[in-house]
């Protein structure tokens, strides 16, 4: 850990907590992922979620099925062309999950100092007495004093819809427990989480890998959440999945940490994967309380140095049945900013809560003022030292593009990039003002048809904070002559104007490229 890892500008004035906040055209530069269920999966709710800040809409596949998903996507189609607001879309695998099956469908009361039998035979009905589960090695994988934890919506932290058990005696495949707290379990399906234990079941599920290749394939996601990742070879073997599918060889992989292995493999997983979902709910358990904090403050560090995304889960539970969050919680998401997190997960909140948009709309409030004391500096000055010498050409250019911002107090920066690398490397110096990253399509062909590219990298900026992109016309190629980037540039700054985020006499920096070299320009611009 390093010590400055304050991240707060000082001195805060007294004065700026009695400040209205100012209506803005970006609710806040970091991003929020929305999960679509069914109190938010309308056309009329979505773009709700849309205008409130919800950049990118996650798909949870260890609920619902393709078709459910496919309509909800639908919709989702009709909310961004009503709202022009752009989403990008991602997929969560189910990954590893241990499931106790409750076939009657009745709730099980289940209570403190009882003892209940977790079964591999699905043949028996489960009851109070009596757990079968879809996971023949459990006797094999755990002893006695081991955790485990079971629940519908499990880890929500309360625990009267779920069930600590501490391991008893393993008896040949049956595992019997000692019951921590009374609960009742009501549902068909529970999540089992066994602490701190390997489990011998593979990262991608038969079922993931069909629902990457038909609904992922047919719908060309932006996004892989890759739910249990253990190791940086489930990365790799999930990249391996995609590419052979052809049209996702582009799609991201973020990479799910929710457990100790996880934890333990963590800088061979971030070197394999395109971002980092801390998955705080599940990790919850398999950390004591009081190292949570630790773990999120390190992995985040380590994701901003890599110049990766780091999203955030589980800020805001209570506003799945409330309108506000607790102080606690309104804390949390602003720490996470200071920590420097790119995005916030909102899972239950949006994806069965009753208040979606709000969740939303409170979480980018939150994160808006946690921006406003940034300290910008602060963290400049360690990402550059972080760097090993000589600096890459690129990686120059992007540092200087922000300090050059930073110091005439630019209003916007804008970046052309192709592959959208060079504004995720804006974004990595984490300006005080927002990046446009103007996307340039490229042509390229499979020798069959021709096609452009660019859709893609312009939606997978939408997780990275203070990315806000902008697709280019392909009709201008980038390579061409200067005035094609003149018109491009005017294009981008007449939306900048239009969204109200430029106004006249204010300073732009122009991060481009001119033939082989790359520049970065300041302009101030006129009435």
């Amino acid at each position: 850990m390093h010590s400055n890892h304050l991240l707060l500008e000082e001195p805060i004035r007294m004065a700026m907590i009695m400040e209205p906040p100012k209506p803005s055209f970006f609710p806040a530069m970091t991003r929020i992922v929305g999960t679509l269920g069914p109190w938010s999966r309308s056309v009329e709710v979505i773009s709700d979620c849309l205008k409130a800040g919800m950049s990118v809409a996650r798909f949870d596949f260890s609920l619902g099925d393709a078709a459910y998903h496919q309509e909800t996507l639908e919709n989702l189609k009709t909310a961004i062309k009503k709202s022009k607001k752009l989403c990008a879309v991602m997929l969560d695998t189910a990954g590893a999950e241990l499931q106790v099956i409750n076939k009657s469908e009745n709730p099980i009361t289940l209570q403190e100092d009882d003892k209940v039998v977790l079964t591999p035979d699905r043949g028996q009905e489960a009851s109070s007495g009596v757990l079968p589960i879809k996971f023949d090695g459990l006797a094999k994988a755990v002893t006695q004093g081991d955790t485990l934890f079971i629940g519908q919506y499990l880890f929500t932290g309360s625990e009267s819809t779920s069930v600590w058990l501490e391991v008893d005696e393993v008896k040949d495949n049956d595992v019997i427990c000692n019951i921590k707290n009374s609960a009742t379990l009501a549902g068909s399906l529970f999540t089992l989480h066994v602490s701190q234990v390997h489990i011998s079941l593979p990262t991608l599920s038969d079922k993931d890998k069909e629902a990457i290749s038909s609904w992922g394939v047919q719908n060309k996601i932006d996004l892989l959440s890759l739910s249990y990742t253990r190791h940086a070879d489930d990365v790799r073997q999930a990249r391996d999945f995609l590419a052979k599918l052809g049209d996702l060889s582009q799609t991201q992989i973020f990479a799910k940490i929710e457990n100790f292995e996880g934890l333990t493999h963590f800088d061979e997983i971030l070197n394999e994967a395109d971002g980092i979902i801390l998955s705080r709910g599940t990790l919850g358990i398999d950390l004591p309380p009081e190292k949570v904090f630790l773990f999120q403050k390190s992995a985040i560090y380590k994701c901003n140095m890599a110049g990766k995304p780091a999203v955030v889960t589980r800020v805001v539970d209570t506003m799945t049945a409330n309108l506000r969050p607790t102080r606690a919680e309104a804390t949390d998401v602003a720490n996470a900013v200071l920590d420097g997190c790119d995005a916030i997960l909102l899972g239950a909140e949006t994806y069965r809560g009753y208040y979606p948009v709000e969740s939303i709309s409170t979480v980018g409030r939150i994160c808006a003022e946690a921006e406003k004391v940034f300290n910008q500096d602060q963290y400049f000055k360690r990402t550059v030292r972080y760097i090993t010498e000589p600096m890459t050409h690129l990686e120059s250019i992007a540092s200087s593009a922000v300090r050059a911002a930073i110091k005439v107090k630019a209003s916007v920066i804008i970046c052309f990039t192709s592959t959208g690398r060079a504004a995720r490397l804006i974004a990595k110096y984490r300006p005080t003002m927002p990046v446009l990253s103007v996307v340039i399509p490229r042509l390229k062909t499979d020798q069959l048809k021709w096609s452009f590219t660019g859709a893609f990298e312009a939606r997978q900026s939408l997780i990275v904070r203070s990315l806000f992109p902008l697709l280019a016309d392909p009709r201008h190629p980038a390579e061409s002559t200067n005035a094609t980037n003149e018109s491009i540039l005017k294009v981008a700054l007449d939306h900048g104007k239009a969204s109200g985020f430029i106004k006249s006499h204010d300073r732009v920096v122009i991060c481009q490229k001119v033939g082989d070299a790359s520049v970065v320009k300041i302009i101030e611009l006129e009435d």
